[in-house]
């Protein structure tokens, strides 16, 4: 029989981690107006100060 030889998969890694950023960015450009109103929302809501209802002693 006849024994496969081992590649190197040294950069493997990296190349797989390249790709996946470049696939976030790309969702992240076709869908930045909804990101972007969710973030919005999001941020808002969070730092809303008519929704503190005395907790602090105000």
């Amino acid at each position: 029989m006849r024994k496969l030889k081992r590649r190197n998969k040294k950069g493997m890694g990296t190349v797989e981690m390249v790709i996946i950023i470049a696939v976030l960015v790309a969702l992240a450009l076709v869908f930045r107006e909804g990101l972007m109103a969710y973030a919005g929302r999001v941020m808002s809501f969070v730092f809303d100060d008519s929704r503190i209802t005395g907790a602090f002693g105000g």
